[in-house]
């Protein structure tokens, strides 16, 4: 019987399902589906950029046509988080646009929309004023034309869907009768522009429609591997199991008669001393087809040279690291005299801490797909940092950045893998050497085993009470490889930028504290993921403080709220350092306020019964912390299952993130790291031996699954006027600790190591 090859692809899947027509479409708020527009066709090769017809253009990231089409500029990546439906809602609602008369436009890689790193949970706390500036300076200038031609003055008019309004003499005036004279004027400075009222800001602050949801559900979305050329080739490579490892040699000829299989390529690694964003280098099999190359490079059977990090061991370094803890190291924070408090302690209490590396498993794997010619480069990536893609391309083809275009497709979860651009110069290389354009996809092992990893950490804390219980003395120490160690090599010590993360911000009530920082040496490639060094920072000072609590016998959430002391906002002279690094917010802007983060515990708890539920027997645990100028309070609620593992029943969170634009995408945020959180504290744990990481897949690197989530999970965003913090990255920190609280309330077994699953729990 002949057998029939069939080509699925996900798009002519869901279409199959009638979704193409519309059948089902996600995230739009009730009343808002006439406005939402419609399903974005996959962008055509070229530049993405506004429109060069006439019309009125006030900078780099607004057009409105002749017609009245406004045009705006999303410099950030779309990964899930919305931006798409944030940033250009809040320009429109500034100008006074009418949203479905609004195009969206995916902006390249370019230093002219300033930092596009859509990392760090910075795009609205950094895009909050300058995006409302663009809006607000286009509506300045349709103002002034409307006004001139009514002959009234322009404070009398009104920007507002999609025209200019004078309420006195009931005229109205449509954007498109008014762009032509008004592109005519100069542009006014954007600082000087009037702002709204925030009350005028209609959209802005509720559950707006997820603008690209359409797209998804129908499959025209695109993202990274759905990106086609005439005459593409895939490649997958063989890169070194270790970093720094090198190809002794191969069998080719066996690859090469993998049908399918057109060429092997071999790349160099790193070159002058550090790893940066450098591909790591190995063997490329360029193919027909995905399976194709896939197959070619299980047939090659390379022989490595393993280099200096072959004796990398996780085992051998947790000791070592471990050790690194127990011993002094560099003082970064001071207040009082620890040692001497310590000494005069009615009692002292001490613990060490241990998360391992992670990986950052998101739901697509790297891919990117480039195009080289006489005239330069073309890429096509799911990229979070097109800037930083362009640079490493320019770099790895010896080239002018001006020769480098980047385009950003939709990215399926990112999580700072995707800053991250060596996969983007393994295709730009392979691309040049084949001649034709190339696919470079990364397998969900590629992506587990060989990318930038979360760091390892021990952190070891010790604490004096007082007669009355009460901390006089904080001493906490944190060792870790460092991230700047990806960069340079001879970098042991942690940043002040990582030490803000949980350390140096820290606010205490203790008259007597101290950290330190120490010295761990780096064998992978140590990256930023989602939240960072605040995972393990979080984990360690929430537990600790949890662990005090029980030693004291005492309510955890009464000595979490006195360990903290009174409302006020921590000055560097108290939190003892000359200057908190605040995530590069000025610290008058984004003050470490201890007060907010009290209203999210005591709200939290409110909203959790924690008192009843204690009093009931229920197993809860409380966990809170600061990060990304974001405050947030958690509450985990478990219990044992039928097999006598630990689950999470419940998980109540509350967040005070300041001015929230996107409501709806801000609570998706906070779920999304519950259930990030949580795979962190039960199943996260990368592992090395010989060098190389063990994990494979997700049958070895597991992530939480359906079955797994809570049945409920309770979001309350708190209203507040504060300036925007950020959103994507702080839910994440308390959750692992809140869950690990709630374990030793049910078990009485405290868990000082991630993940629980590996202690058995």
């Amino acid at each position: 019987m002949e057998q029939q090859r069939v080509v699925l692809l996900r798009r002519s899947f869901l279409a199959g399902l009638g979704l193409a027509a519309g059948g089902l479409a996600l995230g739009l708020a009730e009343g808002d589906a006439e406005a939402a527009p419609p399903p974005a066709a996959p962008p055509p090769p070229g530049s993405a950029a506004l429109p060069s017809q006439p019309g009125l253009r006030t900078g780099v990231f607004l057009h409105v046509a002749t017609d009245g089409t406004v045009s705006i500029v999303c410099h950030r990546s779309e990964m899930g988080q919305g931006i798409r439906s944030s940033l250009p809602v809040l320009v429109a609602d500034e100008l006074g646009a009418d949203m479905a008369r609004v195009k969206i436009v995916q902006g390249d890689g370019d230093k002219a929309y300033g930092d596009q790193n859509t990392d760090g949970s910075r795009s609205v706390r950094d895009g909050y004023e300058p995006m409302r500036r663009v809006g607000a300076t286009a509506r300045a200038m349709l103002v002034a034309v409307a006004a001139k031609k009514w002959r009234v003055p322009a404070a009398e008019c009104v920007a507002e869907q999609h025209a200019v309004h004078h309420a006195k003499s009931k005229r109205s005036l449509d954007f498109r009768e008014l762009v032509a004279d008004a592109a005519k004027l100069p542009v006014p400075d954007a600082k000087t522009v009037a702002l709204r009222p925030v009350s005028e800001l209609k959209r802005v602050g509720g559950p707006l429609p997820l603008l690209d949801a359409p797209a998804i559900v129908t499959g025209t979305a695109q993202f990274g591997a759905d990106v086609r050329l005439p005459g593409m080739l895939t490649a997958v490579i063989a890169r070194p199991p270790v970093v720094g490892g090198k190809v002794v040699r191969y069998d080719g000829a066996r690859a090469l008669a993998v049908a399918g299989v057109k060429k092997l390529v071999e790349l160099p690694g790193p070159q002058g001393g550090a790893v940066g964003f450098q591909p790591l280098g190995g063997v490329a099999v360029v193919a027909d087809t995905t399976w194709a190359a896939m197959r070619g490079r299980a047939a090659l059977q390379i022989e490595w040279d393993h280099g200096a990090n072959a004796a990398y061991d996780s085992a051998s370094y947790r000791e070592a690291l471990s050790g690194a803890a127990r011993a002094p190291g560099k003082v970064v924070r001071k207040v009082g005299d620890v040692d001497g408090a310590l000494a005069k302690a009615a009692r002292t209490l001490e613990a060490e801490y241990y998360v391992p590396h992670l990986a950052h498993a998101a739901m697509e794997p790297p891919s990117a797909v480039a195009r080289v010619d006489a005239n330069g480069c073309e890429v096509w990536a799911p990229t979070q940092n097109p800037q930083s893609a362009r640079t490493e391309v320019a770099r790895a083809l010896g080239v002018d950045e001006g020769k480098v275009t980047v385009h950003v497709t939709f990215l399926g979860g990112g999580f700072g893998r995707k800053s991250k651009p060596d996969y983007v110069a393994e295709a730009a290389l392979l691309a040049r050497a084949m001649g034709t354009p190339v696919r470079v996809q990364w397998t969900r092992e590629d992506d587990v085993q060989s990318g930038y990893f979360h760091s390892v950490s021990a952190q070891y804390l010790k604490a004096g009470l007082d007669a009355d219980g009460k901390v006089s003395a904080w001493l906490h120490r944190t060792a870790f490889p460092p991230i700047p160690s990806t960069f340079d090599g001879r970098v042991k010590t942690p940043s002040d930028n990582e030490l803000g993360l949980g350390v140096l911000d820290l606010a205490l009530a203790a008259p007597n504290v101290r950290a330190e920082a120490c010295d761990a040496p780096a064998h992978v490639r140590i990256g930023w993921l989602r939240s960072v060094c605040n995972i393990f920072h979080a984990f360690a000072v929430q537990s600790f403080i949890d662990e005090i609590a029980h030693a004291r016998q005492a309510d955890p959430r009464e000595v979490l709220l006195e360990v903290l002391g009174p409302a006020r906002q921590a000055t560097p002279a108290e939190l003892g350092v000359q200057k908190v690094p605040n995530y590069g917010a000025p610290i008058e802007k984004h003050p470490v306020d201890v007060g907010r983060l009290r209203h999210v515990i005591e709200r939290v708890t409110e909203i959790s019964g924690w008192s009843a539920a204690r009093k009931a027997g229920r197993a809860v645990g409380l966990a809170a912390h600061r990060s990304f100028l974001t405050y947030v309070a958690v509450v985990a609620a478990v219990s044992k299952d039928a097999l006598g593992k630990v689950q999470v029943d419940e998980v109540w969170l509350v967040a005070d993130a300041g001015t929230v634009i996107n409501l709806d995408r801000v609570r998706s945020q906070m779920e999304g790291a519950v259930v990030f959180g949580m795979s962190i504290a039960l199943h996260g744990a990368i592992t090395v031996k010989g060098g190389a990481v063990e994990q494979t897949n997700f049958r070895d690197y597991p992530v939480v699954r359906t079955t797994e989530v809570p049945q409920r999970i309770h979001v309350e965003i708190v209203k507040s006027d504060a300036p925007p913090g950020g959103v994507g990255e702080p839910g994440v920190p308390p959750v692992a600790p809140a869950i690990a609280n709630a374990v030793f309330a049910l078990t009485k077994t405290r868990a000082r190591e991630l993940p629980l699953r590996r202690l058995g729990l």
